[in-house]
């Protein structure tokens, strides 16, 4: 974790069971696509990050990978984020990541499915940031609008809107049904029974 000292006691359980969540072969399947979906524009490439959790967490920590990945996604002239540029200074890095973040919610992504920037700039929470670019992922396949560079199935395949028209005669129909959740009017009934308080016949 950058500028912290090492956390004791209950914050370091608590951190070591986010660390826990962090997935190698998700990061595996992340990285893959960046580097496919940012291509090589303008005869830029992405580099190839090192392996493990610290390596993607220094890789995307600028913020100017996911500013290229967020503008990728977006039609030629329509980039959400305008300029892009590498920095040392520690809120340049932040502003960017906050850039990205801003423009995957517009993009479709939840407020909820999105990281904090300290989650990846301090790498507080990179488990996080996997299932914010997993989301990502996911949205850009399920759009087929043709900007999504990869493999469809490293993703899973976002629930679409099945909407079903009836014809007046069809709904009219559904009218005359006693749905299940009303009870039904079949089956056991209280015919042949005694009244209350009265003995039981043998016969």
């Amino acid at each position: 974790m950058a500028n912290r000292g090492p956390s004791y006691g209950l914050s370091r359980e608590v951190q070591q069971k986010i660390d826990r969540q962090y997935d190698p072969e998700l990061e595996q399947v992340l990285v893959r696509w960046i580097l496919a979906q940012c291509g090589n524009d303008g005869g830029n490439a992405v580099a190839q990050p090192a392996p493990g959790r610290d390596g993607f967490q220094q890789w995307l920590k600028d913020g100017t990978v996911l500013c290229r990945l967020i503008n990728s996604l977006h039609p030629r002239g329509q980039a959400p984020v305008a300029k892009i540029q590498a920095s040392t200074m520690a809120f340049k890095q932040m502003e960017q990541i906050s850039q990205f973040l801003q423009a995957a919610e517009r993009y479709g992504i939840a407020a909820t499915d999105i990281f904090q920037t300290v989650d990846l700039w301090e790498g507080k929470n990179m488990a996080c940031v996997q299932r914010t670019l997993m989301n990502l992922g996911s949205l850009a396949v399920a759009k087929g609008d043709g900007l999504f560079v990869g493999d469809p199935n490293w993703f899973p395949k976002k629930s679409q809107e099945n909407r079903r028209v009836f014809s007046e005669d069809k709904l009219k129909e559904g009218q005359s049904v006693i749905g299940l959740q009303m009870g039904t009017n079949r089956g056991a009934s209280q015919a042949g029974m005694t009244g209350y308080g009265m003995p039981r016949q043998i016969l």
